[in-house]
């Protein structure tokens, strides 16, 4: 073939650049962020103040009542004391909404990742992340990092427990739904069927009246009690971690929520920034390390 005259090259490429104009021209084009906003990951807006929440304007956060400490304090959530009346307060800051734009509702514990459309923005309630709860529910990243502990009273047999072994034969107890109670039935493997109470302190009641040996909670919560509700009560000890990753507390949110990637982005600004250190530092202090059960 000969090659094309040069007048005829010309006017050919002139009109494949003009082609390629007008294609990327008509191409979608990446959104663009708010000035002043982080962006989530699945490409929401993160409007500070601005976010599609349950009431327009306001932030609706749910816990558990009673609301126990060290988490909260008085049971006030609204109170800002307490390690998550503080760190829910923080998020929201992050977010965009100052305290009186925070609005508590309360919801029990078992029903804040149970399936179902929430009433709620998030929910802060010492709730472990799992895959199983992901089924659900939403969670942002983790916010607290827990081990799970066995409160025994000070003269019983269970109080001497050296090991997990050594709790295979003492009646146990945990609130129903939580990881506590998952350790019971999965790592200690007691001859005795678990007790399961809807509630911490009906655990803490049959403790105190003989109903069981021993009660799992998280490590904080374990500390508060035998220092200021069970004093004649003791930490025999904490589990370590079952798995390659810490077990972590996690806000809840709907399944699918538009406003997961914001409160993840949010947690996860107040942990590099060392908010939560700072907050865990004020208001956990107290828990400190207990003999780890192997």
């Amino acid at each position: 073939m000969h090659p094309a005259p040069r007048a005829l090259r010309r006017a050919v490429a002139a009109a494949t650049i003009a082609l390629l104009a007008t294609a990327v021209g008509c191409a979608p084009q990446p959104e663009e962020k708010a000035a002043d906003s982080p962006s989530g990951s699945a490409g929401t807006t993160c409007a500070k103040g601005k976010l599609s929440t349950k009431a327009s304007g306001k932030l609706t956060i749910a816990t558990d009542e009673p609301a126990y400490e060290p988490w909260f304090k008085d049971d006030k959530p609204a109170n800002g004391e307490g390690f998550e009346s503080a760190v829910a307060y923080a998020v929201a800051k992050q977010l965009g909404y100052d305290k009186n734009a925070v609005v508590w509702q309360s919801v029990p514990f078992n029903k804040a990742f149970a399936p179902g459309e929430k009433t709620f923005d998030f929910d802060i309630n010492q709730v472990s992340i799992s895959d199983e709860r992901k089924k659900a529910v939403d969670f942002s990243s983790g916010y607290y990092d827990v081990r799970q502990a066995v409160i025994a009273l000070k003269d019983s047999k269970a109080a001497k427990a050296k090991s997990i072994a050594d709790l295979k034969d003492v009646k146990l107890g945990a609130q129903v739904g939580t990881t506590s109670l998952n350790y019971i039935n999965d790592v200690v493997r007691p001859k005795q069927a678990a007790a399961a109470y809807a509630k911490n302190d009906q655990a803490k009641s049959a403790l105190q009246n003989g109903q069981v040996d021993a009660i799992v909670v998280d490590l904080p919560t374990a500390f508060y009690i035998t220092s200021a509700e069970v004093t004649d009560a003791k930490i025999v000890g904490q589990f370590e971690n079952q798995s390659g990753t810490p077990e972590q507390f996690g806000l809840v949110l709907d399944k699918g929520s538009a406003l997961t990637s914001c409160v993840t982005d949010a947690v996860d600004a107040l942990r590099e920034d060392g908010t939560l250190a700072k907050l865990e530092q004020q208001w956990l202090s107290d828990a400190v390390d207990a003999p780890v059960l192997k």
